[in-house]
């Protein structure tokens, strides 16, 4: 079982939502603007801003917020956002990806270096950890689209590679080329998705037990926490047991 998903879910269960909800909103937000500053500011005609509003819709961010987002794109006054990739180790060498949209290079990488460094991991060098993931589209249905054998033949039919279904929803994998047509043949066979992403996903997992599961979790929730980080991904193993321990 991978780390990262089920990080998101215990942090809700910890009742931390409500608190990292306006934080999130704003990173929705910074997507948008910088998806629309790349390219057109239709998402028609922008892929990535298209995945950028439907994520925003998902998590129910206001119709006016989207607006203003892709309006700031064309300002003069938008911010000018540098898309970064950190990578490191966390406790028990955990590999760590960190993507990060800032307008302060030094500040974000000052950050990022002292908050590995806090909670019991360091930073390394760019293609440290990356060579042992790939890059693929991920889309996330929540349980309600269906049993885990109709989200998989939806999944086939629409030319997935593969399928994760557990009690907290399914998560179809896609080559990231692909990940456009996928996500349609999707939304047309079960309806709109959670979420639809590019992102990372690693080849190999690290086991991870006792004391470093409560200090992996701290690193990437502090992480998460930066105004700074989009995403945060990480390649840790952990069993059913440590990870009930967090919440209890």
């Amino acid at each position: 079982m991978a780390g990262h998903s089920k990080f998101k879910n215990i942090m809700h269960r910890k009742g931390r939502a409500d608190s990292v909800r306006s934080k999130l909103f704003s990173k929705l937000s910074r997507e948008i603007t910088v998806a629309a500053k790349m390219g057109l500011p239709d998402p028609a005609m922008n892929a990535r801003l298209r995945l950028a509003v439907n994520n925003a819709k998902s998590e129910s961010l206001p119709k006016d917020v989207i607006d203003r987002a892709i309006k700031k794109a064309s300002g003069g006054d938008a911010e000018s956002y540098d898309e970064i990739r950190y990578e490191g180790f966390g406790p028990g060498g955990v590999g760590v990806i960190v993507e990060a949209l800032t307008d302060n290079r030094n500040r974000a990488a000052a950050t990022v270096r002292s908050t590995f460094s806090k909670n019991g991991g360091n930073l390394g060098e760019t293609g440290s950890v990356s060579f042992m993931w790939d890059r693929i589209g991920q889309i996330v249905y929540a349980p309600t689209a269906g049993s885990e054998e109709t989200v998989m033949e939806a999944a086939i039919e629409a030319g997935a590679d593969d399928v994760e279904s557990d009690e907290d929803g399914h998560t179809v994998f896609a080559a990231f080329e692909l990940l456009s047509d996928v996500a349609s043949a999707l939304e047309a066979a079960l309806g709109p998705a959670r979420s639809t992403n590019i992102v990372w996903r690693p080849r190999v997992l690290t086991p991870v037990t006792g004391d470093a599961v409560a200090t992996l979790m701290k690193l990437i929730e502090t992480l998460e926490d930066d105004d700074d980080v989009q995403h945060v991904y990480s390649n840790a193993d952990i069993s059913a047991e440590d990870l009930e321990k967090l919440v209890g």
